[in-house]
């Protein structure tokens, strides 16, 4: 079949890409960002569109010769008119998919209770999911409540929660039931549903085998990860907007995240029916247990197999647009932070530690400075340091390394990386590498464009703290490569504790 796939760079799409290409058919991404797919392995099996859902052209050009539309795309951080954005998507890609004849149309919504007043998030998921059932496309929409599988954020959540608190104070929602289903059957269930008769066009609700309450899934994991089970007590008075504030605080999961979540689980989020088994049998083997999920998703995450993760969804009010060209920035008021330093290493050493910054590795200086920085954009609602980033050795475009996103890298000598720490103003951080005949030249460079008068105030006053940082990263980076070059490769260097 010719399927074309939106929402491919986030957690979901990401996963569903390769799946659909094994399984032999022909497909087609739409993204507005094509170098964020450049280097993800299943990249050259696929048609590419560059283009914006919001855009009824694009979507139609999009849609053409096409049998079968997945729709992954939910605004999990938006604010303001998110909801009136979230529709027009959806009332495009109906007319286009009705347009251009598609045989089917599959949408991944969210387990939600019938009656009583939804989030935001989830009214607009389900008023998606009708507009949808009533474009005349005959569609599936498949309803999933918590998703757990390495790198979701759901499980992520739950992890660091239960890593973090010995002793548990929760809202009263620890209390309510969930229904979790492992990321590996919500992949089944959207693959199989390409599959269906056109006469089916309903929504069906999917999830694992295991009613839990929220508690139990915290518990679950703390037995899973050799932990001891948590103690939780459940307050009246921790609304979800002090739970989001909490929960932004004590885990990665910023608070433009963290609060739909909480939201959502304010009621009970479990099947209301099981129609979905007449349609699609699960999985050979059987739909997977809570505990295995997590197992499972513990096991990837040791192993370094992450396919996709939250870290890398974007985030919201960060700057989009790419620094503009050098020399000329057309008239921004922009400061420059530079950095130059030899290393005796070779140009290949060099680069290996700096597509390894961040995350577990750190920033090669100050590191107080550094989580000082991270706790203020945590506190802020920012992203914070502890989003860490997805690969340990490897980046591609659009990869989230902490509170950076990477921007442009051209392996092995150029590496950009975009700021998503809440500051009045872009910012960016380039590092590149070249070899000078006897080992390597290290060159470093912070570029911001200040927003206003804060925004130039905001620079003048760290100063004095980049003098410290950025001219300790510069030369331990350099050194770093030394110390590689030495050990044989950048494991082995960590091994020796360097």
């Amino acid at each position: 079949m010719r399927i074309l796939v939106t929402g491919a760079t986030g957690y979901i799409g990401g996963r569903l890409v390769p799946r659909l290409l094994d399984e032999g058919h022909d497909v087609r991404v739409v993204v507005r960002r094509p170098e964020r797919l450049r280097d993800v392995p299943w990249a050259a099996g696929v048609d590419l569109v560059d283009g914006d859902l919001t855009d009824a052209a694009a979507v139609a050009r999009a849609m053409r010769g096409t049998d079968v539309v997945y729709y992954l795309v939910h605004s999990m951080g938006g604010r303001g008119d998110f909801e009136q954005s979230e529709l027009r998507i959806a009332r495009n890609v109906a007319a286009a998919a009705r347009e251009a004849g598609v045989r089917r149309v599959v949408y991944l919504g969210g387990l939600h209770p019938e009656g009583g007043t939804l989030s935001r998030h989830l009214r607009s998921r389900v008023r998606v999911g009708e507009i949808l059932l009533e474009s005349g496309v005959p569609t599936v929409v498949l309803q999933a409540g918590v998703i757990i599988g390495s790198g979701s954020t759901s499980f992520e959540m739950i992890r660091h929660l239960t890593e973090v608190l010995p002793y548990m104070p929760a809202p009263r929602w620890v209390r309510n039931f969930i229904q979790p289903i492992a990321v590996r059957d919500v992949l089944h269930y959207l693959i199989r549903a390409a599959e269906l008769p056109p006469e089916v066009n309903r929504a069906f609700d999917i999830g694992g085998p295991d009613v839990l309450r929220y508690g139990q899934l915290m518990n679950g994991y703390a037995v899973e990860a050799g932990l001891r089970q948590r103690p939780i007590a459940a307050l009246p008075v921790l609304t979800p907007w002090l739970a989001g504030q909490w929960v932004n605080l004590v885990t990665p999961i910023p608070r433009r995240l963290a609060v739909p979540i909480i939201e959502s689980l304010q009621f009970d989020c479990v099947m209301r029916e099981h129609d979905i088994d007449a349609v699609i049998p699960p999985p050979p083997e059987g739909l997977v247990g809570y505990r295995r999920s997590v197992r499972l998703a513990l096991e990837k995450e040791r192993s370094g197999e992450v396919e996709t993760s939250w870290r890398n969804a974007e985030v919201e009010g960060a700057p989009s647009d790419p620094l503009p060209s050098d020399p000329d920035w057309a008239g921004y008021t922009v400061y420059v932070d530079h950095r130059e330093r030899r290393s005796n290493a070779p140009v290949e050493a060099l680069w290996s530690v700096i597509e390894g910054v961040g995350g577990e590795n750190g920033w090669y200086s100050f590191p107080l400075a550094w989580a000082i920085r991270g706790w203020i954009d945590k506190l802020s609602g920012g992203v914070g340091l502890r989003r860490g980033r997805r690969d340990p050795d490897t980046l591609y475009p659009g990869d989230a390394v902490d509170f950076w996103r990477v921007e442009a890298i051209e392996r092995p000598r150029f590496l950009r990386l975009r700021a998503e720490m809440r500051v009045p103003g872009r910012a960016w951080l380039e590092m590149s590498a070249e070899a000078d005949g006897r080992g390597s030249v290290y060159r470093q460079r912070a570029v911001f464009f200040p927003k206003g008068l804060a925004g130039r105030l905001y620079w003048w006053s760290i100063v004095p703290i980049h003098g410290i940082v950025f001219a300790g990263m510069a030369n331990r980076i350099a050194v770093e490569a030394e110390t590689v070059a030495r050990a044989g490769s950048r494991t082995d260097a960590s091994s020796v504790g360097t």
